[in-house]
Order: structure tokens, then sequence, then C-alpha cells
């Protein structure tokens, strides 16, 4: 997959850990560890977008009908 491509969420998670790991892994390059932080970064923009459209869809839905109110998405708290 090109840099250019958008990848779907779940692939641009993985690809995501895929990427911390190796630079967690300290044995790279300069030019190596740069690529890959551009490219995270890229992933990581990518994926919040998506994530920002999924809360869209998810007001517009809560706005149907005439007893609902939109609210934003709100994930349930980790334990």
């Amino acid at each position: 997959m090109s840099a250019s491509e958008t990848p779907s969420f779940e692939t641009g998670l993985k690809e995501l850990e895929e990427i911390v790991k190796e630079m967690e892994s300290g044995d790279l390059p300069l030019e190596r560890a740069l690529a890959l932080f551009e490219r995270g970064m890229s992933l990581s923009d990518a994926c919040r977008k998506q994530l920002e459209e999924a809360e869209t869809r998810v007001e517009i839905l809560m706005q149907r009908g005439n007893k609902m109110i939109a609210k934003p998405f709100e994930p349930p708290a980790k334990s």
C-alpha cells in the first residue's frame, strides 16, 4: 500500500502498531526512523479523520426522529 492510499481504520491501526514496535526497537538508521515517523503521522491523521466521520454519523442518526436529540458520541470509560 502506498503512502497516498487511505487504509481502512483497522488496517491503519494495525500498521501503526507495527510502526511503533519497529521504532521501539531502537535499532533504526535515522532515515528509516524518519520515514516510519512520517508514515505513522499520516496514518494517525487518517484514523483520526475516520473516527471523526463515524462520530458525525452517530450524531446524525441520533438526530433522526422527533424524540431524539443530538449529542456527541462518548465511548465508555476504560476500567
